[in-house]
């Protein structure tokens, strides 16, 4: 199959390639059909869909945004079981909608993409099985998806089981074990207070202590799911009342609002001093920056969980890891049977490694370095009908990542509608646009808690700030339907242009 430069011309459909069926691919798939557009291809690198939640299974896991608000608009769902879902049901989630929407249907799962190259005007996409041509490609693989290892002395020496918390052996048998986990985030807390109870010592090395709010975790009554069912727009008004909610508190919060962060500060302080009884303890896992600096950890059983006699909190610096255990700077070797590695991902891969190159040769890899950046977090100069769903500067924080990302796929489609109604074979972000929005957002995230808070975050990339949207979401999600063709450079198509 080929790709043709002159379906905007003709009204024809234009082939779109989607990278990753996990929920932006979801989204991406469902609307860009309802708005037109069906001649779609998604590459899933997996077996099934999901991305995130199909990967990560460790214990504990679930989602800090609410569930009716973690829900596609075009498939709200009144069967959560909690306020906040735990991730299999998550997962379960993406299944049904991938299902119901027939996105298998043009899904090739285990088929990678491995490079990705402009040949004005179309991408030639190729994975393992061969190379093909797209007019549009479409990157939805997520922004946390390639995990990061600690570079610790000796970390492949260590001779029990030893693994990512996105590789999580579900077959282990943690009971009677001696548990050691590095790192104190979110993934961490999550699984701490989820098996501290089952194992014999669990041991938490903690470079940095967290802001910790409690989760208001509970069931949903099978009463409030019929409601939910019987009156769909009972849904609607949980969705939006949660994002109003949002923009709120934590929004402006992290933007700048002192007394929004004050109050903020002082609910996790409470969920602290009533949680850690033990005053030692208690110091040790009280922060010294501003709140929200970090990304915010809603759990209700870490405090709990690592109060208990059979946890002890490590602040020493590792010095190494050797087949017994860990030892500290101190010298103190701590003995374990399984470790567990909550280190996070690479902030800043998105697409990468796929090799993907642009006009003139451009490779993204040279252009990023260690300190991505895009226009208006979908864009890049110098390729042309290539777009990013969540790609850099994309909004973070605490919001809701399905909502971020349906919004993002308006702005593609209104650009993909702009094409056709200017008969268009290329568009892409202006050098000068895309410099000046980073510019402006290189100045406006110094307001911002995420560098006024004092603290050093994964956020933060090699360009020594925040890789996060400056202003206040509501501001973002309303750019993404205010397309302005100032911002790009366009041309029309040659007569046809067939791809090998």
């Amino acid at each position: 199959m080929t790709a043709t430069a002159n379906w905007a011309q003709t009204g024809g459909q234009p082939r779109i390639a989607i990278i990753g069926a996990g929920m932006s691919g979801l989204a991406a798939v469902v609307k860009l059909r309802r708005a037109g557009y069906t001649d779609i291809t998604v590459f899933e690198k997996a077996a099934e869909v999901g991305g995130t939640w199909r990967e990560n299974q460790y214990p504990g896991l679930s989602c800090d945004v609410e569930s009716h608000w973690y829900s596609f608009t075009f498939n709200p769902n009144p069967n959560w079981s909690h306020r906040f879902a735990y991730g299999p049901e998550i997962q379960d989630y993406m299944i049904e909608t991938a299902d119901k929407f027939d996105i298998r249907s043009v899904t090739r799962f285990q088929e990678e993409v491995v490079d990705l190259t402009y040949a004005e005007p179309i991408w030639k996409l190729t994975t393992k099985k061969g190379t093909e041509t797209f007019d549009v490609v479409i990157s939805a693989t997520g922004v946390l998806h390639k995990p990061a290892y600690p570079s610790i002395k000796g970390l492949k020496s260590f001779a029990g089981p030893c693994f990512h918390t996105a590789r999580w052996d579900t077959a282990l048998d943690l009971s009677n074990k001696r548990v050691g986990i590095i790192g104190t985030g979110s993934t961490s807390a999550q699984i701490i207070g989820a098996i501290t109870h089952k194992v014999q010592h669990m041991t938490v090395f903690q470079r940095t202590a967290q802001w910790i709010a409690p989760l208001p975790q509970r069931q949903y009554a099978a009463w409030e799911k019929a409601l939910f069912r019987i009156f769909p727009f009972l849904l609607k008004l949980s969705y939006h009342w949660k994002y109003f909610m949002f923009r709120r508190v934590f929004a402006p919060a992290t933007v700048g609002n002192k007394l929004l962060q004050k109050m903020i500060s002082s609910i996790c302080l409470r969920h602290l001093e009533k949680g850690v009884p033990d005053p030692e303890l208690r110091a040790k896992l009280t922060p010294t920056y501003q709140a929200l600096c970090k990304r915010l950890i809603f759990c209700s059983d870490f405090y709990p969980a690592i109060s208990r006699p059979n946890a002890t909190l490590v602040t020493e610096a590792i010095e190494k890891i050797t087949p017994q255990g860990i030892v500290t700077k101190d010298g103190v070797e701590h003995e374990l049977d399984v470790l567990v590695l909550a280190t996070g991902f690479d902030s800043s891969a998105f697409i990468l490694p796929t090799k993907v190159t642009g006009r003139n040769g451009t490779d993204l890899a040279t252009v990023w370095g260690q300190a991505p950046r895009a226009h208006r977090g979908v864009g890049l100069p110098d390729f042309p009908n290539f777009w990013m769903l969540e790609g850099p500067t994309s909004p973070i924080g605490n919001l809701s990542l399905i909502m971020i990302s349906e919004h993002q796929v308006d702005y593609v489609i209104s650009l993909l509608d702009e094409m056709r109604r200017l008969r268009l074979n290329y568009i892409v972000p202006a050098q000068s646009a895309y410099e000046a929005y980073n510019d402006d957002m290189s100045q406006q995230i110094n307001k911002t808690v995420w560098v006024t808070g004092g603290c050093d975050s994964w956020y933060i990339d090699a360009s020594g700030q925040p890789n996060l949207y400056a202003y206040p979401p509501t501001t973002y999600l309303k750019d993404m339907h205010r397309l302005d063709l100032a911002e790009f450079e366009y041309g029309p198509p040659p007569n046809r242009i067939a791809a090998e």
